[in-house]
């Protein structure tokens, strides 16, 4: 008989840290397979199905790659995280502890004995201090199961490491903020054409958040709809429950169009080039106007003239028109999100 190959599940990014973590357990001799968990908050992939960055991450290490796709799960967190944000809208704790139950219970399946994280010691304040750490291994129900390859030395052994699957001493000791011990070692691995470390979650984007921020207030109960409308255009609140979004380029226009739903208003100028803007919520004669001089302020055109804008709802056929000024812009601050 053989003797029964160890396996590990690595949660993979596609980032450096990651990238390392999981090629250093490969380099044991462990069979390696990657996990990446998609949600409508990941900047890193637009269109697709799949994390490019894990994908190509993933097909260089030669390791399989199985993506979750979790938005809907994902998005009860961010509406009311157990341990709060960080800086902007981002729930990190929670976050890691969702992704990590998630990866725990495909480890199980799949027969792996252990997890693998490029988490680093240090190196984000929320999620990736001693006591966080902590939190995340017992509320996921992995106490000893998460391997750290590049910080293991400074962390309690974990059971690969007491098991024998894993040898500690090939393990690192990094800490900290500093991204020069990555790159030194990636250089010495042969890895490069990696991302830089800004990270690709889009709740940790100032602008972002804002718009998070400002739908969680006027809508608990916010979707996933919603979610895809926060990431196109321009948004302005209108009242507690109106919230207009305009395009800035044709392919939002687009994309604006295709993501409106019945009841919505679609806005547009009639003569000239120039935005489509989807209102959503109640919307009253004032706002009629309103909505129309801001899609005249976007549009191709002098400032200075009348333009006519079009109107009609998502669900019916009938336009209706008004004449009207641009916005000014000390008007158009107070609005804007």
């Amino acid at each position: 008989m053989g003797v029964k190959m160890i396996k590990a599940i690595a949660l993979l990014s596609g980032g450096l840290d990651s990238t390392l973590s999981t090629k250093l357990i490969l380099e044991q001799g462990v069979e390696v397979e990657a996990v990446n968990f998609l949600t409508l908050f990941c900047n890193c992939t637009p269109r697709g199905k799949t994390c490019l960055v894990s994908k190509s991450a993933a097909a260089k290490l030669g390791i399989k790659l199985k993506v979750f796709e979790v938005s809907r799960e994902y998005l009860e967190i961010v509406k009311n995280p157990k341990h709060g944000y960080g800086r902007n809208m981002n729930p990190c704790l929670d976050c890691r502890i969702f992704m990590f139950r998630r990866a725990g219970q495909y480890m199980r399946e799949t027969g792996a004995s252990f997890l693998i994280t490029g988490e680093v010691l240090g190196e984000r304040p929320m999620s990736q201090r001693r006591e966080a750490m902590r939190i995340i291994e017992k509320e996921s129900g992995l106490e000893g199961l998460i391997l750290r390859p590049l910080s293991a030395k400074l962390l309690n052994p974990t059971i690969p490491e007491k098991e024998g699957l894993v040898n500690r001493k090939k393990l690192l000791a990094m800490k900290g903020r500093s991204r020069r011990p990555q790159i030194e070692l990636a250089e010495q691995l042969d890895i490069n054409d990696y991302p830089c470390p800004a990270g690709g979650c889009l709740l940790t984007d100032p602008g972002f958040a804002g718009r998070i921020r400002d739908l969680k207030d006027h809508r608990p109960d916010f979707t996933l709809d919603d979610i895809q409308l926060l990431k196109i255009g321009r948004h302005f609140r209108l009242g507690p429950n109106t919230k207009l979004v305009v395009g800035r380029n044709e392919e939002e226009n687009s994309r604006l169009e295709n993501l409106a739903k019945d009841g919505d208003l679609r806005f547009y100028p009639t003569e000239i080039k120039g935005p489509t803007g989807i209102v959503r919520g109640v919307l009253g004669k004032n706002h009629i106007l309103i909505v129309s001089r801001i899609i005249a302020r976007y549009s191709d055109g002098n400032l200075d003239e009348e333009l006519e804008i079009g109107y009609n709802r998502i669900s019916e056929n009938k336009i209706e028109h008004m004449v009207t000024s641009p916005i000014k812009e000390a008007e158009l601050s107070i609005l804007r999100i």
